[in-house]
């Protein structure tokens, strides 16, 4: 999955819209197969930005297809600059909140195979309790929850 993953998306600058949805103070996640460390990697609801669309129709669209859910944008937070050659992403974070729809486990339509095992919500603990390598970069810049929230401006590697 990474050699296709690089070979889609590598030697690039990419840009991604990212959403933070927290309920009953567990934060809403994604488990990517075929990706990270041990073969898998937990990020939050996001992906690629298609040519003349905004950061939060993204948002929007990227929460239907990978959750079901229907979202609003609540504020912008900060980004996030990810570089690993051959991939190179700018993320755009945003704290939505939930206005419709059923969580279902979704399909990441820029892959031709599913590669979403799970949509879950997690607590910070939980999220921290998987090794680094299996969670995306922006765990490691806070250390809970709240932590996170509160991060602003460009963040990255």
């Amino acid at each position: 999955m990474e050699s296709e993953l690089n070979q889609t998306y590598g030697n690039r600058v990419r840009v991604r819209a990212c959403g933070l949805l927290v309920e009953n103070d567990k934060l809403l996640l994604i488990k990517h197969l075929g990706l990270g460390k041990n073969g898998y990697f937990w990020s939050p609801v996001g992906g690629g930005v298609g040519f003349g669309e905004t950061l939060e129709t993204a948002v929007r669209r990227e929460f239907l297809e990978e959750t079901g859910l229907e979202v609003e944008i609540e504020r912008f937070l900060f980004s996030y600059e990810f570089i690993g050659l051959p991939l190179h992403a700018l993320e755009f974070f945003f704290l939505v909140r939930r206005v419709g729809g059923v969580l279902q486990k979704g399909t990441d339509p820029e892959t031709h195979k599913q590669i979403i095992d799970k949509v879950q919500f997690l607590s910070y603990k939980e999220l921290l309790a998987e090794s680094a390598g299996n969670r995306h970069g922006i765990f490691e810049k806070a250390r809970n929850l709240l932590e996170l929230l509160e991060i602003r401006g460009l963040q990255g590697i």
